[in-house]
């Protein structure tokens, strides 16, 4: 009797291998590809590069089709949005569509704590993905520098006689850093006796917050980003008159500090396709989505462009509809929201350790969670496909009860495995774009008017949007929010700072909740950027590290190659 010998167990390949085992072209290839001339191409290495602002102003041609990827609610790990923008534009160019993906520069803070870097994964991937993940080109540290000096200009105004009479009790410019750490939170500044300013309080918030970064990722020039650094409040004087950047004449100072980061960032996928890397703000305590100037760029290079929002389309989407669409002046063609069926089982309150047990009836109750999404969306008037992102743990069966509910949730559900499959996995998801773009049937429109007042423009979101019965607040909230309208900021749209893991402002509250409020908890006038910013909740714009931070899995090995990123 002869003995057969146990087959090989086979490690699936992480991330980090499937990027390292590519072939990326040189970044000139890429950009010849789309019409860029060498001049206009800064390289940083062989394999990333910046685009001038020259060509981003000279680029012209038709302009193409615009495509938003977002998500239903995510559970903690994230649900693959960027994998599906990566794949699904693989999938475009791969059925002949001359496509371009437009993506968010992943922040140090969920690198080194849980959520983990943003270049994709699996066979959709960006790349360099290790280079992406952390330094990058830079942008995040000139704008955690812009920022900064920004701050030390205020603190320096005091301590030289404080011409302007700013209050320091009324300074609302902190400072910023690009990791988690809420030991920084809320601090204690000028310690230390007379020669090191006025002692006050103050703190840090993460970079992905900053107004420097909002201000970069809605500018369209150089000329403009100059004006709204100008307009930036940092806090207000005794007499209650608020102080601007421009009054400490910083602009041109932030303005030197930020003139290469305002170049968008050209990298490739896996498959060669391009890419335009720009620009990070989070979606749950800023607007998440990537640069006007890159999205304005990528529209000009091809038929498509797919951009992505961050988080769920509670956040991610719906600022991206009612503030970068607003500022840009852009019309999206079409939808595309991702699901997956764990997080329909988390919504449907299944407890994370047991998301890959199957578990279809779970999914049926999730669905409607997914269902309030898409009746969101649709108050934007733009057509939407439902992609279901596959993981090895899905059952078919599972997935069968997504795809049975096409008929009762209206919308066209296309299952992918971009993630094991690359762009192949997502063709029918690229078809199923083309024939929604292609059939012109959206007609899009904003949530609110410009001219509806600040607090129900705020209440339209809490209820429209989150479903929630209203919104609870003080008297001093609300006379803020006065303050704005008289001083002539009542036309500007509002950015809402909420949980990621619910429609409501507690995150244990899953699926379709109901009958709940809203607090709002306070509103700051980011003038810069050009919006209201409203904290509900328990938000806070400085994340904490979890109990087992993935930067104790991250190293460098012998040969000089970094270790653990995925």
């Amino acid at each position: 009797m002869t003995l057969k010998a146990p087959k090989p167990q086979v490690t699936p390949l992480t991330d980090i291998e499937i990027a390292r085992a590519a072939t990326p072209k040189p970044i000139l290839e890429i950009s010849r590809a789309l019409g860029i001339p060498d001049a206009d191409v800064i390289p940083y290495g062989h394999t990333k590069g910046k685009i001038s602002l020259g060509f981003c102003e000279r680029a012209r041609g038709p302009v193409g089709k615009l495509v938003l990827v977002t998500a239903i609610s995510p559970t903690p790990a994230g649900e693959g949005k960027t994998t599906t923008t990566v794949g699904l534009g693989d999938a475009l160019n791969r059925i002949g569509k001359k496509a371009t993906i437009c993506l968010r520069e992943p922040s140090l803070g969920p690198v080194f704590g849980m959520k983990g870097g943003a270049a994709g994964g699996g066979r959709a991937q960006v790349i360099p993905m290790e280079d992406i993940n952390l330094h990058f080109t830079g942008d995040f540290h000139a704008i955690t520098s812009a920022h900064n000096l920004l701050a030390a200009l205020v603190d320096n105004h005091l301590h030289q006689g404080n011409v302007l009479g700013i209050d320091p009790r009324r300074i609302s410019w902190r400072r910023v850093l690009d990791v988690n750490d809420r030991a920084l939170r809320d601090i204690v500044i000028g310690l230390g006796g007379t020669g090191n300013s006025i002692p006050r309080e103050s703190g840090f918030d993460i970079t992905a917050a900053s107004e420097v970064m909002a201000v970069l990722t809605l500018s369209s020039s150089l000329e403009d980003l100059r004006q709204r650094l100008g307009r930036m409040v940092i806090g207000e004087t005794y007499a209650r008159k608020r102080v601007s950047a421009s009054d400490l004449k910083a602009e041109g100072a932030l303005l030197a500090l930020l003139r290469d980061a305002l170049m968008p960032n050209l990298v490739q996928t896996l498959e060669n396709n391009p890419a335009l890397v720009h620009c990070g703000p989070f979606a749950n305590i800023a607007h998440g989505c990537n640069s006007v100037m890159a999205t304005a760029l990528a529209l000009r290079l091809g038929e498509y462009t797919v951009t992505e929002a961050g988080f769920g389309a509670d956040l991610g989407a719906e600022k991206f509809f009612d503030i970068k669409c607003r500022a840009a002046g852009l019309k999206p063609d079409a939808t595309v929201i991702v699901a997956t069926i764990r997080a329909l089982k988390h919504q449907a309150g299944v407890e994370q350790k047991l998301l890959s047990t199957p578990d279809p009836a779970a999914v049926r109750r999730g669905l409607e969670h997914l269902e309030q999404h898409l009746e969101n969306l649709a108050r934007f008037g733009v057509p939407t496909v439902v992609a279901i992102n596959s993981f090895t743990s899905d059952t078919q069966e599972e997935i069968d009860v997504l795809l049975s509910a096409q008929d009762r949730l209206g919308v066209r559900i296309v299952s992918c495995d971009h993630w094991a499959r690359g762009g192949a996995g997502a063709e029918e998801l690229a078809r199923a774009v083309v024939v929604e773009v292609e059939s012109n049937s959206g007609n899009f429109r904003h949530l609110y008017a410009d001219e509806l007042g600040l607090l129900e423009k705020i209440e339209k979101i809490a209820r429209e949007i989150y479903g929630a019965d209203g919104v609870t607040l003080d008297e001093k909230f609300r006379e803020k929010l006065r303050k704005f309208e008289k001083d002539g900021f009542g036309n500007l749209p509002i950015c809402m700072a909420k949980t990621q893991y619910s429609f409501s402002t507690d995150p244990s509250l899953h699926g379709r909740p109901r009958g709940f409020q809203v607090p709002l908890r306070d509103c700051d006038l980011r003038a810069g950027a050009g919006f209201i910013l409203v904290l509900t909740g328990d938000v806070m714009t400085m994340p904490g590290l979890p109990k087992l931070p993935a930067a104790e899995s991250i190293d460098v090995d012998g040969q000089g190659r970094i270790q653990g990123l995925f």
